[in-house]
């Protein structure tokens, strides 16, 4: 889940086309004189340069607000092409991408809420380098993975939403986490869009002002917290998988590479921890270890597609990455309960002491996977 963004379409120039992006890799370029420096405030976004030649771009990006900011690097039609949230005040990040000849914007978004400060950039000339072959492979068999996962998911959705529409609260229950993990493996391939999370995801601390709060969470709340199903929770059932069947059709259309792979993969473990580990996500069902399971997979599939190249390049990062993942995965296996819906046990059982440990566990992932998309591009 990400806060709500613009679902219009943004005014800029011409198409784009990107060849291969990659999200926010955590190397040392603050001082590169290629870069372009972002400077995010509350109210605004200056940027050091408006044009750069074709290829890799990269952004050091700077937080001199007093609000958590996100930055992005968005296609004309407003998808995005690279991003990073929650970059916290007085923190330094980088963020790169390889980018062909077109327009682009880059967007501060202080607060993570609202249409974002924008700067235009415009690329010209020049081509991108050629890739390893594996890596090709690598992405074919991720953008069917993407596919094959938003396609389970509709049925899954079907099911929650004609239980609310008969009515049947427990059924309802029972069909609401089954239905979220196929989105929770590839919610970065979802986000990539702007406006379909927002609509289907959406907390309802994270709402716009003026926008109506529809999908999952709200009907989480009315099932948990209000306990009744009403004409408008069943318009919203509707809704929801109306929403998701938009999503399933354009996976297709997703722009995916192997290092918006590798850095997909990273958002995945800071969404777990950001928000599941804390019981924010799913705070009225309670069934957070089962989102939290869903990123840790797809986080782990996306890994593992670029293992081989990353192997070559740096054997002592995918030792650390096997390590770490296994670990993860043999702690959340402690919370198993083949009793319940959606097979965890319930999160508001979980302990302080408990959570504390599921975050060490994914912070020692975390740090290692960082490192990922750097390692796919040496």
């Amino acid at each position: 889940m990400r806060a709500a963004r613009r679902t219009v379409v943004s005014a800029v120039v011409s198409a784009a086309c990107l060849t291969a992006v990659t999200g926010c890799t955590q190397k040392s370029a603050a001082d590169d004189d290629a870069a372009i420096k972002v400077t995010a405030a509350d109210a605004k976004c200056t940027t050091s340069t408006k044009s750069i030649p074709a290829g890799q771009v990269t952004l050091n990006i700077e937080n001199t607000g007093s609000k958590a900011t996100e930055v992005e690097i968005l296609f004309p039609d407003d998808r995005i092409v690279s991003e990073k949230e929650n970059i916290g005040p007085g923190t330094k990040y980088t963020l790169t991408a390889e980018v062909k000849a077109g327009s682009y914007e880059i967007a501060c978004r202080p607060g993570m809420k609202g249409l974002g400060v924008r700067q235009k950039l415009t690329v010209t000339g020049g081509s991108v380098a050629k890739r390893d072959p594996r890596l090709d492979k690598a992405v074919a068999a991720y953008r069917e993975y993407a596919q094959e996962q938003a396609d389970a998911t509709i049925p899954l959705v079907q099911k929650f939403a004609d239980a609310v529409k008969a009515g049947d609260l427990e059924a309802a229950k029972a069909a609401f986490a089954p239905s979220r993990v196929g989105w929770e493996r590839t919610e970065p391939v979802a986000e990539s869009f702007g406006d379909i999370d927002p609509k289907t995801d959406t907390r309802a601390d994270g709402l716009e002002k003026g926008q109506k709060w529809t999908g999952w969470h709200a009907l989480e709340k009315a099932l948990w917290q209000d306990k009744k199903i009403g004409a408008d929770q069943k318009t919203l059932a509707d809704e929801l998988v109306n929403d998701l069947k938009d999503w399933q059709k354009r996976v297709g259309k997703a722009e995916i590479t192997p290092t918006s792979m590798a850095n997909g993969a990273k958002e995945l473990l800071d969404e777990v921890g950001k928000n599941k580990v804390t019981g924010e996500e799913d705070r009225y069902s309670h069934t957070d270890l089962s989102d939290f399971q869903a990123n840790v997979d797809g986080a782990q599939k996306a890994y593992e597609l670029l293992k081989p190249v990353a192997q070559t390049k740096d054997k002592a990062l995918t030792t650390e990455l096997d390590k770490q993942f296994t670990a993860l995965d043999t702690l959340l296996a402690t919370y198993h309960d083949a009793k319940t819906s959606d097979g965890f046990v319930s999160y508001d059982k979980v302990t302080k002491d408990q959570r504390k440990e599921l975050s060490d566990a994914v912070n020692a992932l975390a740090e290692p996977l960082s490192k990922l998309a750097a390692a796919v591009v040496k």
